[in-house]
């Protein structure tokens, strides 16, 4: 399974780009939301949706030809419940989250992000400071937020700073430094693809503690250790 890199930093996903409020994006705007960030193909969720229909789910990917297909694929079964957003999370999605209604998200997930491997490119990550923020900020406590990757190099940065951030707690009884099971009902395709050929993958289940949400961005040197 190849990965398609995408420059999040290139002139063009750096645009800002208003998204839809939850009130325009689904039909009970009112329940809980699942926001699932670099949701690629968008299979995972589609089965999820119909699965969860007690949830809204919302895949943001930063490829419009994925996007583009996954909702036809939305579209086709009629799902109300889901939508798929075309967007470079690490900047159009601050602004979306700090409007959403208190207590609507209960879920974030980011599950094998594109890993960047030179020291040089960690700015391409996914889960910048900002963006945590903005998350920590939305999240009420005890709401989570779920981490997996079968590339210690792209979930090491992740975990030193979420934990780095003081939001966020560890499960009671969760083993460390990995979860050795998927809190979610489903698997992704990359996740079956990896476990299919015995390789390891790595997930760290966070929930939302009652410390305040950063007012300024974490320290940028928080993303670059390790767990």
């Amino acid at each position: 399974m190849v990965r398609q890199h995408v420059n999040p930093l290139s002139s063009f996903h750096q645009l800002p780009r208003a998204l839809p409020p939850p009130a325009e994006l689904f039909t009970a705007a009112e329940l809980p939301l699942h926001l699932d960030i670099g949701c690629a193909r968008g299979r995972f969720l589609l089965a999820l949706a119909r699965q969860d229909p007690g949830r809204n789910h919302l895949g943001v990917e930063i490829r419009r030809p994925l996007v583009q297909a996954a909702e036809a694929d939305r579209q086709a079964e009629g799902l109300t419940n889901l939508r798929y957003l075309f967007c470079n999370a690490t900047i159009n999605l601050q602004h979306w989250l700090g409007a959403l209604p208190t207590g609507r998200l209960a879920l974030v997930s980011i599950q094998f992000p594109d890993p960047w491997f030179k020291q040089k490119h960690r700015k391409r990550q996914v889960l910048q400071p900002p963006l945590l923020a903005a998350i920590a900020g939305a999240l009420a406590s005890g709401h989570e937020l779920f981490l997996q990757s079968d590339v210690l190099g792209a979930i090491e940065p992740m975990v030193a700073l979420v934990e780095a951030s003081g939001c966020f707690e560890r499960p009671e009884g969760d083993a460390r430094p990995w979860r050795s099971d998927n809190p979610l009902p489903l698997p992704t395709e990359r996740e079956t693809y990896v476990l299919d050929r015995g390789l390891p993958v790595y997930r760290v289940l966070y929930r939302r503690n009652a410390a305040p949400a950063p007012l300024s961005q974490l320290e940028p040197e928080a993303n670059g250790g390790g767990s």
